[in-house]
């Protein structure tokens, strides 16, 4: 599916989105994206739809071509304090807030967001598979996120993040049933199912 260039017709359009929402360990780690209006890849799309190897080929293409990129990371503790789609949307709010020059107009992946400034955005559902910057960002966001978490899996190797990146794999949850959970883990979060009682 050919992916757009831009939504609006304003000339600095930027695209955000976030990687690792539904995680119960590590960051929700967001991206946004200004792209030049005659930007071509024909590789590019929805980060989930590519592998790994793809993803970290497009990378430093994103991070050279574009006119101004910023990825951020949320962190544990916040993520409990103010939710998980508050921490989404405050990484992506961040995000825009490094970007230079600032964008005119914003496209968010999804369904929520909270304005930012007073710059007009708009929401789209699968917009990463829509929209060449908003691919762009989930590739930014996927790809920091997964590289933060090959590094704290070196410090807690019995959860396997390098694998499941924090996702709730039968193995990651069978492994904080085994040995409890750590400083990175979600803890608003329901880590285990309700048949399998945790004391935190």
């Amino acid at each position: 599916m050919k992916l757009y260039t831009q939504y609006s017709d304003f000339n600095l359009e930027c695209g955000t989105d976030e990687a690792g929402r539904g995680c119960l360990a590590g960051p929700v780690t967001a991206a946004a994206v200004i792209l030049p209006k005659n930007f071509k890849n024909s590789i590019l799309t929805d980060s989930k739809l590519l592998s790994e190897k793809k993803r970290e080929l497009l990378k430093p293409i994103i991070e050279t071509e574009a006119i101004s990129y910023s990825v951020n990371h949320v962190f544990e503790n916040e993520i409990d304090a103010i939710n998980i789609l508050n921490a989404s949307i405050l990484a992506m709010h961040l995000s825009i807030e490094k970007l230079n020059p600032e964008p005119k107009f914003i496209i968010v992946d999804g369904n929520r967001f909270k304005p930012y400034k007073s710059i007009p955005h708009e929401v789209i559902i699968k917009g990463d598979s829509k929209y060449l910057t908003i691919a762009a960002a989930s590739i930014l966001a996927k790809t920091y996120r997964d590289n933060y978490m090959a590094k704290i899996h070196e410090e807690f190797p019995m959860y396997n993040w390098i694998k499941n990146k924090g996702y709730p794999t039968v193995e990651h949850r069978n492994a904080i049933k085994k040995y409890g959970i750590t400083k990175y883990h979600r803890k608003s979060f329901r880590l285990l199912p309700e048949q399998l009682k945790l004391d935190f």
